[in-house]
């Protein structure tokens, strides 16, 4: 589309102040959401590439792992497979990620109390998604479990990863709530279906999916960590998720989010191909 849009898109003009005002403050709580997925997914790749690479004694005895940010510092745990679960292994990074730079405890120690918080409401996500038949699996994807804690709020969401690369996986993602006592209180799917989207690396293609009906309005924090993840690889400018009321606006370069009423981005797309 012509860079006429694109500004149209982000000054959206053509609505008014007190619709824009809600629809930017919606956006800025899911790309804040966003970002906490996509800070915990970085870590947990990285963190296991450590773990493979150099320490296989630890992996022999771990039974899992998960991230969570400490600050600005993004830790990842494995933890052991005794009946009463030690931190065997934590790894934590600054914002680059990088490998060489993060610093390693190879140390056993008990889990603090935070942490004991996130291994409870991620096993019970574990236990949760092997026994209920919400949750589907799909051949070449793997489940990724990202325990939240954050301002007195327990998530945990549930994302779809390729196997292989050369493509993006959106949907088949799920939200699980918890309260105060780390008990299963809801459990949502945020997408019908898996949406499987092939690249080839060409710079600057724009991609697009939708949302049904009764699925979210806008695009979701899962979406937001697809697109952060592997919006790089995929070389993609735009992505935009379309539902029946909202048309939500992400852009890959700028790492910006737009979400515009339907009747809006209509006005501005029919203007658009009138120039």
């Amino acid at each position: 589309m012509k860079n006429i849009l694109l500004f149209a898109i982000f000054s959206v003009s053509t609505i008014t102040a007190h619709s824009q005002n809600n629809l930017e403050k919606i956006s800025a709580s899911i790309l804040n959401e966003g970002k906490k997925l996509y800070k915990s997914e970085m870590a947990s790749w990285y963190g296991t590439d450590v773990l493979l690479a150099k320490y296989e004694n630890k992996r022999q005895n771990t039974r899992g792992y998960f991230s969570y940010m400490d600050g600005s510092v993004a830790k990842c745990l494995f933890f052991s497979k005794a009946e009463t679960p030690k931190v065997i292994l934590t790894i934590a990074f600054d914002s680059t990620y990088n490998t060489n730079t993060a610093l390693v405890d190879t140390s056993a120690r008990s889990f603090s109390s935070k942490e004991k918080d996130l291994y409870t409401i991620r096993q019970t996500a574990f236990s949760t998604l092997t026994t209920d038949t919400l949750f589907k699996r799909y051949m070449k994807t793997n489940l990724n479990i990202i325990p939240l804690i954050d301002k007195g709020e327990k998530k945990v969401y549930i994302l779809t990863g390729p196997e292989n690369n050369g493509v993006v996986i959106f949907g088949n993602d799920y939200l699980l709530t918890f309260d105060n006592q780390n008990k299963l209180i809801e459990k949502k799917k945020l997408h019908k279906s898996l949406i499987s989207m092939p690249f080839n690396g060409e710079e600057d293609a724009m991609s697009m999916h939708t949302h049904l009906k009764e699925m979210e309005d806008y695009i979701t924090p899962t979406d937001i960590c697809t697109l952060l993840l592997y919006g790089k690889f995929a070389k993609w400018k735009q992505h935009i998720v379309v539902s029946d009321k909202y048309v939500s606006v992400w852009d890959c370069k700028t790492e910006k989010l737009a979400i515009l009423t339907k009747e809006a981005w209509e006005k501005i797309y029919k203007g658009d191909n009138k120039n």
